[in-house]
Parts: C-alpha cells; sequence; structure tokens
C-alpha cells in the first residue's frame, strides 16, 4: 500500500504578523489542486469573488495536467500516445521540463509514469514489483522519444507521461499570471509548492516555514519541497515514490527533504525534484544555480 508520511512539506506563517497597518483583513480561500492542499491568501475588497475565478482556473488547469480526470489533455495523451492541437500549458509545461531534464543529465524525465504506475499497482497489493516487471516498465520510458510540437505531441507505443514534479509549481504560476493581469499585488499562492505575488499585506515578506525546520521568506519569489520519503510504496516507508529514471529504481537519496527558490514556481518544483537524485550538497547548489534566479533554501540529510 502506498504510504503518504507527510501531508505537507512547508506551511505558511501568514499569521504571525500583525494587522493594523492592513487596510483589508488577510482572506485565505482554501481548495485542492492535482489532489493536494491548495489555498489562497490575499487582503482585498472583492477577495472571496477573486477566489472563485481563481477556484475556475484550477479546475480548468486541471483538466489539463491531472492523471485522475479521465478527459483531462494528459490523459487523453497517455491513453492515445499522441495529442492534437494541444493547449498552450501543456506545451509550456513540457518545455521548462525538457530543459530541468538537460540540465540535470536525465534526472527529471516526465516519461517515468510507467514505472510509478508499476510500483504503484504492486504497492496496492502490499508488495513490490519484480525485477521483469520493473524492467518491462524502463523499456517504455525515455525522454527522447517524446515529439512535442504545436500541432500534436506523440509518444511511442506504450509511453505514459507525470507531470507531478512540476505542474503543481506550473498552476501556482499560472494562477500567478492571472492575478497579476487584474493588477493584484501581495497574494500568497499555494498549490502545494508556494508562489509569492509581491510580498505580505503588512509590509514583510510573506514567511514560510519549512517542515524539516528553519522559515524562508518569498518577496515575489516561488518555493517548492520535495522529500524522497514523503510518499512510500511499502509498509516500513522505505521504499520512496522518487524514481530515478537512469536505473527504474527508487532513489536512495541522502537527503530527507530539499526546498528550492526560484522566480518560477513550476522551475522550483522540478529542480527540487532533480535535486533529490545528487549526492552532496555542492552538486546540488551546482545544479540549480544553472537557472537563473534560482537558489537551495534547505537540503537536510536524511
Amino acid at each position: 500500500m502506498i504510504n503518504r508520511r507527510r501531508f505537507l512539506t512547508i506551511s505558511a506563517a501568514a499569521l504571525a504578523f500583525p494587522y493594523e497597518s492592513v487596510a483589508e483583513p488577510l482572506y485565505t480561500w482554501r481548495g485542492i489542486a492535482l489532489g493536494a492542499r491548495a489555498t489562497l491568501r490575499l487582503a482585498h475588497p472583492d477577495a472571496k469573488a477573486i477566489s472563485k475565478r481563481i477556484a475556475v482556473e484550477i479546475s480548468r488547469l486541471e483538466d489539463i495536467f491531472s492523471l485522475y480526470r479521465p478527459n483531462s489533455s494528459l490523459m487523453q495523451l497517455n491513453g492515445a500516445g499522441r495529442l492534437d492541437f494541444p493547449p498552450f500549458e501543456l506545451l509550456e509545461c513540457l518545455s521548462i521540463a525538457g530543459a530541468v531534464h538537460r540540465v540535470s543529465e536525465g534526472r527529471f524525465d516526465p516519461t517515468i509514469q510507467p514505472l510509478w504506475a508499476c510500483y504503484a499497482e504492486a504497492s496496492a497489493l502490499g508488495m513490490l514489483p519484480e525485477k521483469s516487471e520493473i524492467n518491462r516498465a524502463y523499456l517504455k520510458t525515455g525522454w527522447e522519444r517524446v515529439r512535442i510540437g504545436t500541432s500534436a505531441i506523440i509518444l511511442d507505443p506504450e509511453m505514459a507521461l507525470t507531470l507531478n514534479g512540476i505542474a503543481q509549481g506550473y498552476i501556482a504560476d499560472r494562477v500567478a499570471e492571472m492575478l497579476m493581469d487584474e493588477g493584484l499585488t501581495n497574494v500568497l499562492i499555494d498549490t502545494g509548492e508556494f508562489r509569492a505575488l509581491g510580498i505580505h499585506p503588512s509590509g514583510r515578506a510573506w514567511p514560510v516555514t519549512l517542515a524539516a525546520g528553519g522559515e524562508v521568506t518569498l518577496d515575489a519569489r516561488a518555493l517548492a519541497t520535495s522529500a524522497p520519503l514523503g510518499t512510500t510504496f511499502d509498509e516500513h516507508a522505505r521504499v520512496g515514490h522518487i524514481i530515478d529514471p537512469r536505473t527504474g529504481q527508487p532513489t536512495q537519496s541522502n537527503w530527507r527533504e530539499i526546498s528550492v527558490s526560484a522566480t518560477s514556481a513550476a522551475v522550483a518544483d522540478a529542480l527540487s525534484t532533480a535535486a533529490c537524485l545528487l549526492e552532496t550538497r555542492g552538486e546540488i547548489d551546482t545544479f540549480v544555480v544553472q537557472f537563473q534566479g534560482a537558489q537551495v533554501e534547505d537540503a537536510t540529510a536524511a
């Protein structure tokens, strides 16, 4: 059985600030994005109406990225091996994924979905997959076999994609862009990964506490955290959900969790995932800074 040892990696400590200087009280909307808790924090006279529009936008994006909505764009692609005239958001997200794949030397690879499904199906039966099953799933992976174009995305037979290591961050970015287009500032978006649009209404940066301890302040930045054993496939919680695309095996990571900040939540999300496959803090820092504006906020050893 898949075992989720943590529900939230990081949580906003927004209520720590006094509000004497804030004209509007801080409003918090709560919902779900790709199966994770989502929140929106803002001080605005039309906060409820704004939040309703954001909920509609998140649902629209889930219709693109979800692996659980049978008619989502991603599920159509995985089912047919081809998606004609794919939505712009899917193309943009895959472009970011491709950049991280390249710089990470293959450590980030959305084509691991057959491997993930192999482990998840065995886990549902209280087992781990046989080596032969892993090998068969591994043969269905490989980013170089994905053909991406504005007219169509095409996969080789039996391949499938997962964007679970980037889509939550991407949705946060899209919500931020929607709010910016409406002229809003000083909003904290949490779709499982954080994106701060401006600062806290009190005039200070948004404070975010890390599950492993410590705090990161966000001023017009994003923050994402990955934990190799955050979700596990075995009853002893030793076989984690982050699979090394180069071997087909769950990573035996040196890290309890890694937090990365960047100007884009999608980039931070993908970088924190790939970084779990690196062995030293120096390697992680060298990898992350190849993306402009990105930096490691925390790397807690296992």
